[in-house]
């Protein structure tokens, strides 16, 4: 054997090719068997998989399954507070993006964590006493050795580039990124954002306020031109029976009669995501472009056209100089404000863990009834379309 060049000597081409395969079989390990299997339990992958993914992780990343799990719990728990292990919002992007693998150490490494966060991972012999982070630069170098032996010197380089592939892309631009860049298909209550079209890069993670918006579902594609190569290989792996989809992100379906009961509620309650996305754009928005039509002085045009994002972003979202900007908004056009209370209310719905059924659905009566009476057409529309809210019927 040349040890130059190892037991296979290729062109620049079939190196690139080689290095691309391995780092994304990495990073397929990450979204499918930590993410959608471990952390969130909306997959189930067969014992075969599973394994080779720990045992392929082990040497590609030294990642313990339930430091990692813990940590990412953990940042659907706290998002964006202080408790946070790597938000952007706390961190700033250029810690998160240049030092996003430290800041996991970290977090992992805080007393108890792991216990409270990281409970369902595996604990079997060979998970306490091989994969565990006391043995990770033993996997580590073990893959090290395998590319020596198959490319010679080129394989160091093609063992850099693996080693750097979770830490930058998972740890650094997701974490990082996705939670300061991009658009947002649903305002849920942090700051995470799909940055598209990175998908075959990035294993489907760059849809990152879909899975925010949804933690459970093994989907994290929402809209027909989004691409979740993720899903694709779980699609693969489940027609030949080697995973199992346990949960994807609920669908809301209308029915043609208006019935308002438990069910309407639930119905509602359970697609809170698409009916503040439906809210945004058939109420809100029409009604800002109302108020931009009717306004002739130019200073007031201008703001209102601005007022865009902080009439439908969360409030707890916008910074102080925005958050001025919608009470000013809100303060000289009394539709917005009628439209923005409402939708206020209408969250509550599904704040109020502790209120009973026939609570919430008497609330939810009066609502309806309310924006029936409020006089403006697209708030009486939306109220007819949500009182026909149903259920998705199982899957058979």
């Amino acid at each position: 054997m040349d040890y130059a060049f190892g037991l296979f000597r290729l062109d620049f081409w079939g190196y690139a090719l080689y290095t691309l395969i391995v780092a994304q079989i990495t990073i397929a390990g990450v979204t499918l068997y930590l993410h959608r299997d471990q952390a969130h339990r909306g997959l189930d992958l067969h014992p075969v998989v599973r394994h080779f993914f720990r045992f392929w992780l082990w040497m590609t990343t030294g990642i313990s399954t339930k430091e990692w799990v813990a940590v990412h719990r953990k940042h659907h728990a706290h998002c964006e507070t202080e408790e946070d292990p790597h938000s952007p919002q706390i961190h700033g992007l250029k810690k998160v993006l240049l030092e996003g693998a430290e800041l996991y150490k970290d977090a992992g490494a805080e007393p108890g964590m792991q216990d409270t966060f990281g409970r369902g991972t595996p604990d079997d012999w060979i998970e306490n006493n091989l994969y565990r982070r006391g043995n990770h630069f033993l996997g580590i170098a073990l893959m090290l050795l395998i590319n020596v032996v198959l490319f010679g010197v080129v394989g160091i380089t093609i063992f850099a580039i693996q080693m750097m592939t979770i830490p930058f892309c998972a740890a650094g631009i997701i974490n990082g990124v996705g939670h300061h860049t991009g658009y947002r298909n649903y305002e849920c209550s942090d700051a995470a954002r799909n940055i598209v079209p990175w998908g075959v890069f990035l294993g489907g993670e760059e849809l990152h306020n879909n899975h925010h918006a949804f933690p459970s579902s093994s989907r994290f594609s929402m809209r027909p031109w989004e691409f979740d190569i993720g899903w694709m290989y779980i699609t693969v792996l489940k027609s030949v029976g080697l995973a199992k989809v346990r949960r994807v992100a609920p669908r809301p379906v209308k029915a043609t009669e208006s019935r308002v009961d438990l069910e309407t509620l639930r119905a509602v309650i359970v697609n809170r995501m698409h009916v503040l996305r439906e809210y945004s754009q058939s109420v809100t928005l029409p009604v800002l472009r109302t108020e931009v039509a009717a306004t002739e002085t130019g200073q007031w045009q201008k703001m209102l056209r601005k007022a865009r994002k902080v009439l439908v972003r969360q409030p707890a979202l916008l910074d102080e100089r925005k958050t001025q900007r919608l009470k000013e908004v809100l303060e000289n056009h009394q539709s917005l404000k009628t439209v923005h209370e409402f939708r206020e209310r209408l969250q509550k719905l599904w704040d109020g863990a502790t209120v009973s059924n026939e609570k919430l659905l008497a609330d939810f009566r009066e609502w309806l009834a309310q924006a029936e009476a409020s006089g403006i057409k697209s708030l009486q529309e939306f109220a007819r379309s949500l009182a026909s809210y149903r259920m998705e019927p199982a899957a058979a």
